[in-house]
């Protein structure tokens, strides 16, 4: 049960960082350089993009190529664990929230209410 454990506090750990997600989609439709990452993302800061990136290069799901030319360039793509990521838990995911996602909003809504009521 150990290994399981482990392996699922891995796979969760993928979703702990809120850009990381974000960056996972944004890449979906191809290789992209930073710049581009940012302007497609929209609203995340430098900083926040790097740390993304580079915990995502770290998990293996994104690679890192850097081009040997002036000016120098640097380009990020999935992985092929990467793009079974983007293709399986987080399509399903997207999936559910398309059908579901009102209703999680309306009831988080609710909750709030109740909990900053009795604060």
């Amino acid at each position: 049960m150990l290994v399981v454990d482990c392996r699922l506090r891995a796979a969760t750990d993928l979703f702990a960082h809120t850009w990381d997600p974000v960056v996972l989609a944004a890449l979906r439709s191809g290789a992209c350089r930073r710049l581009e990452l940012r302007a497609a993302i929209g609203g995340v800061s430098d900083k926040a993009l790097t740390e993304a990136l580079r915990r995502l290069c770290a998990h293996g799901l994104v690679e890192r190529r850097a081009f040997a030319q002036a000016p120098p360039r640097v380009e990020y793509t999935l992985t092929p664990l990467g793009q079974s990521l983007v293709d399986g838990p987080m399509r399903a995911l997207g999936d559910w929230i398309t059908e579901h996602g009102d209703q999680l909003l309306e009831a988080q809504e609710g909750t709030g209410e109740i909990w900053s009521s009795g604060s």
